[in-house]
């Protein structure tokens, strides 16, 4: 069976490409070992995503914010809290760190986070205003804390 992928070109246009909830409603953060996924559309409705925010069920401080597209492709995925990740290459990445779907490795490689574009990875709640960002993703309504 054959292996279905994006395009490296895809990828980028649809991590890109302008997200909303279809929803008017709230969501919480979701509770320690538990997953919330807002579902998400583009602006013309064409294409659809999803927005996982997951935790930890022993370590509160761990956790994910990845986004879908098509239900199966990873475009990036912020995983915080855990051990660093090796790469294809073999090198390691500490966490937290992003995974950015590459050509012929899916969401495999990880990438130190751009200072620039998340400003303190300490802040968990602000880390994820700066991941929404970053997948041009407007804000739904997202209640609750992340406590340890």
């Amino acid at each position: 069976m054959a292996e279905i992928e994006l395009t490296q070109a895809e990828a980028d246009e649809l991590i890109a490409m302008s997200k909303q909830c279809p929803e008017a409603r709230t969501w919480q953060i979701p509770d320690p070992g538990n997953m919330v996924r807002i579902p998400l559309v583009s602006k013309d409705r064409r294409e659809h995503f999803t927005l996982d925010l997951s935790r930890g069920r022993v370590d509160l401080r761990k956790g994910a914010y990845q986004n879908r597209a098509r239900k199966v492709f990873v475009l990036a995925r912020l995983d915080f809290g855990g051990q660093p990740h090796r790469n294809p290459d073999g090198e390691d990445i500490a966490c937290p760190h992003l995974h950015l779907y590459r050509e012929h490795y899916a969401d495999r490689w990880a990438f130190d986070l751009p200072a620039l574009v998340f400003s303190d990875p300490s802040d968990l709640l602000l880390t994820l205003d700066d991941f929404l960002r970053y997948c041009n993703i407007d804000p739904p309504q997202i209640t609750g804390r992340f406590t340890a």
